[in-house]
């Protein structure tokens, strides 16, 4: 499991013209899911995200998460964070898991974040969503999860 995750102002997901999620002032996570990942890996990494220390102290230095600040999240499903691109013009996208999984590791994600106490904003599965953000910093780190 794979996330890109942005320290924002603010973040807007909307599909078709509608909003669908947003965020004030937060993270926003675009999550990647392979074939072996589950539930229990989802609940790790929503975890590690809410301790990310990617927010300033008084001093400026990253010393505090979303948790510590009362931001929120938006989340958006991001197969394309397999993309292999080794090899030709056009990625391959086999390292990411079939729509079925990564949709219920997904939602299971989104579940672990709010039984954290985050409130989470998030995308439509599948969908071709248009992101609107304005980046904080600009801060983004990539993690991975097994």
């Amino acid at each position: 499991m794979r996330a890109a995750v942005q320290r924002v102002s603010r973040a807007v997901c909307r599909v078709d013209g509608e909003v669908t999620g947003e965020t004030g002032p937060g993270l926003l996570v675009f999550l990647g899911v392979a074939p072996g990942d589950d539930g229990a890996a989802a609940a790790r990494l929503a975890a590690r995200i809410a301790k990310l220390r990617v927010f300033g102290d008084d001093r400026g230095r990253m010393n505090h998460s979303v948790t510590d600040v009362g931001g929120g999240i938006l989340s958006i499903s991001q197969f394309t964070l397999y993309a292999d691109t080794r090899s030709g013009n056009r990625p391959s996208f086999l390292g990411a898991a079939p729509p079925d999984q990564a949709r219920a590791v997904y939602v299971d994600f989104n579940a672990a974040l709010r039984a954290l106490g985050l409130p989470v904003g998030e995308g439509v599965f599948g969908a071709h969503m248009v992101i609107d953000a304005t980046n904080d910093g600009p801060v983004t780190v990539i993690l991975e999860q097994d």
